[in-house]
């Protein structure tokens, strides 16, 4: 079987998940992909119209006007019209009675002016597409980049639930061994009142007592260490914390097991993706554009004979040199992109060896744990026979203390090289990208 979310302590998922939620880097991801979305809405905007309301007031020093020439000119010209229209032959004087119409000022001094703007790109030479396409693998980057990270996350946070677990097992051995020495102080007594055994005896259970009394504040102390780093990890609080009662449980996962693309690699590539669609949007400033612009005003009575009241018309940007501007900024991120792609094959090679040194270790924390294990067997019975022999008055106090240690000892070992095996089977799931929490 595997180190699986399934066969993780349900108290360590909980963890787990605090952590990532806590996380200040996550948090920190999460605020960047959201801003690559923005990106990608910002350049899916650039289709839509900008419609734009306008209102302005101005006063002129005077009207403006036709020149005196011009106004008698149309004058004139007012009076032929009329004149043909009512039947006065060409050269007769024109009637008094016949009212005339003012000539019109080009412009009057008083411009109120309200109106509406449109104006909507319909082809931005690919700019927007290829910006649109850089902001999606961006995103995707940055989603991956935050995936690399919660597997630390994750992975810090099971390192310390275990060591915290190897303290309370090691504790677990502490008690063990103060209950041989309860046992041995219980016989030395016996001994020295029978004339058996000598002070210098119980003097000798009571360092060893010392000793263990020092072995247990170290661990209390690792205790606490461990509670505070879990607290700062997760935010959980320290009173639930220390209600934690982890176990060292022993996993086997399948070296045959296939190595998935770490995240690590997907984010290198979605960024070298998006690099590539950077300098085609940047290169394409030399496609033309296409527009629509289109305005309407409100107001007739302030416009100028000049001024429509409304126009619609079509329009083509094209630049033709821009001084080798965009040419260099494409060339720039092109070799942006080569660098994302160095990073790859580089990344590719230290994953690869750190699946087959994650391999190794997991085979050596096995084959420790075999070796651990007939270490406890051999302490275990050289201690009982010690400890008959001593009672027999064949051994000194020396000797059972000496097998007292070696007991303890490999007990110590055994709780290492499980905690090892833990971190082992960790590491090869990470290393081949296959770590589920």
């Amino acid at each position: 079987m595997s180190l699986s979310a399934q066969q993780l302590d349900p108290v360590l998922q909980e963890l787990i998940q605090k952590g990532i939620n806590k996380n200040h880097k996550l948090n920190s991801n999460r605020i960047d992909a959201a801003q690559a979305q923005v990106d990608q809405q910002l350049a899916k905007s650039v289709f839509l119209p900008k419609i734009t309301l306008n209102g302005s007031y101005t006063r002129l020093n005077d009207d403006i006007t036709f020149d005196e020439n011009t106004q008698n000119l149309l004058i004139g010209t007012q009076k032929l019209v009329i004149k043909d229209a009512i039947g006065i032959p060409f050269n007769t004087p024109f009637p008094e009675n016949v009212p005339l119409t003012e000539v019109p000022n080009l412009q009057n001094k008083n411009i109120l002016k309200s109106s509406v703007d449109l104006d909507w790109v319909l082809f931005s030479g690919f700019e927007a597409t290829n910006a649109l396409k850089a902001s999606q693998h961006k995103e995707s980057s940055l989603n991956y980049v935050g995936l690399a990270e919660k597997d630390k996350v994750a992975l810090q946070i099971i390192e310390a639930y275990d060591k915290l677990a190897l303290v309370k097992a090691s504790k677990k051995v502490l008690s063990a061994s103060e209950d041989y020495l309860n046992e041995q102080v219980f016989y030395v007594k016996k001994a020295i009142e029978n004339g058996l055994a000598t002070p210098i005896s119980r003097k000798k259970i009571e360092l060893a007592q010392q000793q263990l009394a020092g072995k247990q504040l170290e661990f209390e102390h690792n205790n606490i260490l461990l509670i505070e780093l879990l607290h700062q990890l997760t935010g959980e609080t320290k009173e639930n914390l220390r209600l934690l009662d982890p176990e060292l449980q022993s996993f086997a996962v399948s070296e045959a097991a296939n190595a998935e693309k770490r995240n690590e690699i997907k984010a290198l590539e979605e960024a070298e993706k998006a690099t590539l669609y950077k300098a085609k949007m940047e290169k394409s400033s030399f496609i033309p554009k296409i527009a629509v612009k289109g305005h309407y005003e409100f107001i007739e009575d302030d416009l100028s004979l000049l001024d429509p009241k409304w126009f619609i018309g079509a329009g083509v940007r094209w630049t033709l040199f821009d001084g080798n501007q965009s040419r260099l900024n494409s060339k720039k991120t092109l070799l942006e992109s080569q660098r994302y792609r160095d990073q790859i094959e580089d990344a590719e090679e230290m994953i690869a060896l750190s699946i087959t040194k994650a391999e190794l270790t997991y085979q050596a924390a096995l084959q420790n744990t075999t070796i651990v294990q007939k270490e406890i067997e051999l302490a275990n019975d050289t201690y009982e026979m010690i400890n008959k022999q001593y009672k027999n008055n064949l051994a000194s106090i020396n000797d059972v203390l000496d097998a007292l240690n070696d007991v303890e000892k490999a007990n110590f070992k055994l709780q290492e090289s499980n905690f090892n095996e833990r971190r082992a089977v960790a590491d090869l799931l990470h290393a081949k990208g296959i770590l589920t929490y």
